[in-house]
């Protein structure tokens, strides 16, 4: 046999090797604690929800999932973490808006691709509210416009960073209602939050999920539901088209993803716990009082969604309503 013959005989022997090898890791996983990076500070709906999941996955496997909280660069920080992790499932990502689509679409050069990373469930969404200080005058979002039509400018507007799925309510927000307000990003929700409640700024994007305790305390109140429907833990609070304000829907989604090179039998064993957990009575009462709305399902309807919010964005893009930084 010639050279070339040998060279694709062995070839054709690594190639047969690669899914025996996928579904022999997937029977042995996790075979040691995983490490799901939240990129966002802990306290924020992305860190809540993932110790709901991971203390599940923990029961169910016998391995602890540790949250490892990685903030900053709009969520860049922890989402290249796993993109240059080991591809073996035990470094996973709480997928999120910014980390997976938005941070990196809006960097003329980030440390990864959307590519790089690989879906493995869509765990739910929920609406965005705006919040605002118990000091700040409005007290809804059509006393919001009018205020700053009045004091254009004056209004001091907190994201979670820049590319955060709260930055990019705030640029659909601008683009339907004009409203000149400045945008102020924090390093992460939490510490945003802290500077409503504190008065030193006035507004902010944020979820139902990650201000329960604010909005129960009473310590900030909300102005309105980015949803064509009410929120059912927030049934007096009329939704931003019910006051006029149209097009200016927006959503934070929450999901799992791993490295892009992750075996497929790994993906679909943690697709399927994943789904198991969010079916649980217990799971699906938290989820419903922090106001998630559960998707679940396979890696490919989580993948056909991304696709869809990073050809959403790339359209504000071109029109100008957010800018490549």
């Amino acid at each position: 046999m010639n050279i070339a013959g040998i060279v694709g005989l062995v070839l054709a022997g690594l190639i047969a090797a690669v899914p025996a090898w996928g579904q022999d890791a997937a029977a042995s996983y996790p075979s040691r604690p995983v490490r799901w990076v939240v990129p966002f500070p802990p306290g924020a709906s992305n860190d809540i929800i993932g110790r709901l999941i991971g203390q599940k996955l923990t029961e169910a496997w016998g391995q602890q999932f540790v949250i490892d909280n990685r903030p900053g660069a709009g969520g860049l920080i922890g989402g290249d973490v796993v993109a240059k992790a080991s591809p073996d499932g035990h470094t996973l990502l709480l997928a999120n808006p910014a980390p997976n689509v938005n941070s990196v679409l809006l960097h003329k050069q980030p440390p990864y691709r959307i590519n790089d990373l690989a879906p493995v469930v869509w765990l739910g969404y929920a609406p965005l509210i705006i919040v605002a200080s118990a000091k700040f005058p409005p007290n809804s979002a059509k006393e919001l416009l009018d205020y700053a039509r009045a004091n254009p400018g004056k209004s001091n507007w907190a994201s979670s960073g820049i590319g955060s799925s709260l930055h990019i309510g705030l640029a659909l927000f601008r683009v339907a209602t004009g409203a000149d307000v400045t945008h102020v990003p924090y390093k992460g929700t939490a510490p945003a939050l802290a500077d409503i409640v504190g008065g030193n700024i006035q507004l902010m994007y944020t979820t139902s999920v990650s201000a329960d305790a604010q909005i129960k305390a009473g310590r900030v109140k909300v102005l309105g539901i980015a949803a064509r429907k009410r929120q059912a833990v927030l049934p007096n609070v009329a939704t931003l088209e019910e006051q006029g304000i149209k097009g200016a829907e927006a959503i934070v989604w929450f999901g799992m993803a791993a490295p892009a090179k992750t075996p497929r039998p790994i993906i679909e064993k943690l697709n399927r716990e994943v789904n198991k957990a969010l079916q649980m009575p217990d799971v699906r009462q938290r989820l419903d009082q922090l106001g998630l709305e559960v998707e679940g399902g396979t890696a490919g309807k989580f993948e056909a969604f991304i696709k869809s919010e990073a050809a959403r964005l790339t359209q504000l893009i071109k029109a100008g309503a957010v800018q490549v930084e």
